[in-house]
């Protein structure tokens, strides 16, 4: 019985403990680079895609900016950013950068008609 009793716990315990890529999502959301960066990691006009980088690389990166080097001026804008996470967080949200597997809910699909109502 006591047996049975330890394995239901552990069964418990390992489905309630969040992944590193969970938590790293909540992380990204959490912390606002979503803003910037874009609700898929895909980036905007001024600030670069993070997702599916390679995790050393991004790591490189944070921990960079963390010690306040940044090479450009929108790099500097990072690090204040940078400087809020620790080690744990920022191999939580390079976890989940590195091995994006998000779906937009909304794919975009052109219009591709040529039917209108004949306004410019």
């Amino acid at each position: 019985m006591r047996f049975f009793i330890l394995v239901f716990s552990y069964t418990l315990w390992l489905f309630a403990v969040p992944s590193p890529y969970e938590m790293g999502k909540k992380l990204y959301f959490s912390k606002g680079c979503n803003g910037c960066h874009g609700i898929n990691a895909g980036g905007t006009n001024l600030y670069p895609p993070l997702a599916y980088r390679r995790k050393a690389f991004l790591e490189y990166k944070l921990k960079r900016l963390r010690s306040k080097q940044g090479d450009t001026q929108l790099a500097q804008m990072m690090i204040p950013f940078a400087m809020a996470l620790n080690d744990t967080q920022i191999d939580q949200l390079t976890t989940f950068l590195s091995e994006f597997h998000e779906q937009s809910k909304k794919k975009y699909a052109p219009d591709d008609s040529n039917t209108g109502d004949g306004s410019s």
